[in-house]
C-alpha cells in the first residue's frame, strides 16, 4: 500500500487528543454526579454504563477512517473480471484434422473452447478469430455465449498457417482506433492501385509503447498446432501486442515434431514451432502451455479461465474508506438515539 497524499497522515496524531478529551469529560461529569437514593437505580445505571462508551468509540473510529482516507491510500485489490474482453484466436488449418488429440485436434479445441466459455464470468466479453492461410473475425466480442458457440461449431478448415495475422487481427478488434491493417503490414502501403473515387484510408495511429502486460482490460488466447507459413511475421505481431500492453496466452496443440496421422490414415509431418510460440508469450507477459491430449487441453483452458477472472489492480481506497467511515458515524448516532434518546 502507498499514499498519494502521505503528508496528511500527520492528521492521525489528533486522534489521541480526541480520546484524551473524552476521558477528561467523563471525569468532569463524575465529579458533578448526584447521589442516588435507590440501590436498584445505581445497579441499573452501572449495568448500562458500557453503552455510553459505544457511540463515542464509533465516532472516534469514523474520524480515524476519514483522516486515513484523506491521505488517499492505494492498494493492490483483487478485482473479479478485471479483464473485460478476451479474444480467442484459434487455428483452423488442415493439420487440425489430425487425430493424435482425440477425436481430432479441431474437435478437441472446439470442445475446450466451449467449456472455457461456460466457466468464464458472464460479464466478460469474448471475441473469436480464426486463422489458417488468412485470418478473419468469426465473431465480434460479445456477451452472448450462444452466438459464440454457434461460431465455434461453424469452423471451416483451410490451408496455411498465419499466426502473425491472427495476432494483428485480434489487436485490431481490441484497438480499432489504431487502424491495424494485415494487408499493409504484409505487402506494404502500395500493394495495389487505388481508384481516384475511392476514399482515402485513415492513417494508422502511432502506438506509444507501454509496459508489456500492463493493459488489464483485455487478453488474447492463441491456439496453434503448427508454424507460420505465410503472413505477418509472428514476432513482429507479438511486438505490437507487447507495445499495447496486451498479454497473449499461447496454447501449443498436438505433436511437437514428427509424424501424425490424418483421419484418412495418411501420415502428415508436423512440427510445432514451440520456440516462437514461447517467445510470443514471453514478449507479451503471457504464458505458454503445451497440450498433447484432449484432457490436457481442457485443463489448460480451465486454468486460463481462472487467470482472467480475478487479478490484482492498484485501486485508490479513498471513496470506500470515506463511505465506511460515514456509515460507522451514522451507526454511532443511531445507537445513541436508541439508547439515550439523544445524540451524546
Amino acid at each position: 500500500m502507498f499514499f498519494l497524499w502521505p503528508k496528511y497522515l500527520w492528521l492521525m496524531a489528533t486522534l489521541p487528543l480526541l480520546a484524551a478529551a473524552y476521558v477528561w469529560l467523563l471525569r468532569r461529569r463524575g465529579k458533578m454526579a448526584v447521589r442516588y437514593s435507590s440501590l436498584g437505580t445505581v445497579r441499573a445505571a452501572a449495568a448500562r454504563s458500557w453503552r455510553r462508551h459505544v457511540p463515542p468509540f464509533l465516532l472516534l473510529l469514523a474520524c480515524a477512517g476519514l483522516l486515513f482516507a484523506a491521505a488517499r491510500p492505494v492498494a493492490q485489490v483483487p478485482l473479479p473480471g478485471a479483464r473485460s474482453t478476451i479474444v480467442l484466436a484459434m487455428d483452423v488449418s488442415l493439420s487440425m484434422r489430425v487425430a493424435d488429440v482425440k477425436p481430432t485436434r479441431l474437435v478437441a479445441a472446439q470442445d475446450a473452447a466451449k467449456s472455457f466459455l461456460r466457466e468464464l464470468p458472464k460479464g466478460i466479453e469474448v471475441g473469436l478469430v480464426t486463422f489458417a492461410g488468412s485470418s478473419q473475425v468469426a465473431q465480434r466480442a460479445t456477451l452472448d455465449r450462444g452466438v459464440l458457440v454457434a461460431a465455434i461449431d461453424a469452423f471451416q478448415m483451410q490451408t496455411g498457417t498465419a499466426v502473425g495475422n491472427a495476432i494483428v487481427v485480434s489487436l485490431a478488434e481490441l484497438f480499432p482506433e489504431h487502424q491495424l491493417d494485415v494487408g499493409e503490414m504484409t505487402f506494404g502501403s502500395n500493394r495495389g492501385a487505388r481508384s481516384l473515387d475511392e476514399p482515402s484510408k485513415p492513417r494508422r495511429k502511432q502506438i506509444t509503447p507501454v509496459a508489456p502486460g500492463s493493459y488489464s482490460s483485455a487478453a488474447i488466447i492463441l491456439l496453434s498446432d503448427g508454424r507460420r507459413t505465410t503472413g505477418v511475421d509472428t514476432l513482429a505481431a507479438a511486438k505490437i501486442a507487447a507495445d499495447l500492453g496486451v498479454r497473449i496466452y499461447v496454447v501449443g496443440l498436438g505433436t511437437v515434431n514428427g509424424e501424425a496421422s490424418s483421419p484418412e490414415g495418411m501420415p502428415i509431418y508436423l512440427q510445432l514451432d514451440e520456440p516462437t510460440l514461447r517467445e510470443v508469450a514471453r514478449m507479451t507477459g503471457g504464458e505458454y502451455h503445451h497440450a498433447g491430449t484432449a484432457e490436457k487441453l481442457r485443463s489448460v483452458y480451465e486454468n486460463l479461465g481462472s487467470r482472467v477472472q480475478v487479478m490484482a489492480r492498484e485501486t485508490e481506497l479513498t471513496g470506500l474508506l470515506a463511505l465506511s467511515s460515514a456509515l460507522v458515524a451514522l451507526a454511532g448516532a443511531a445507537l445513541s438515539v436508541l439508547w439515550f434518546g439523544r445524540i451524546t
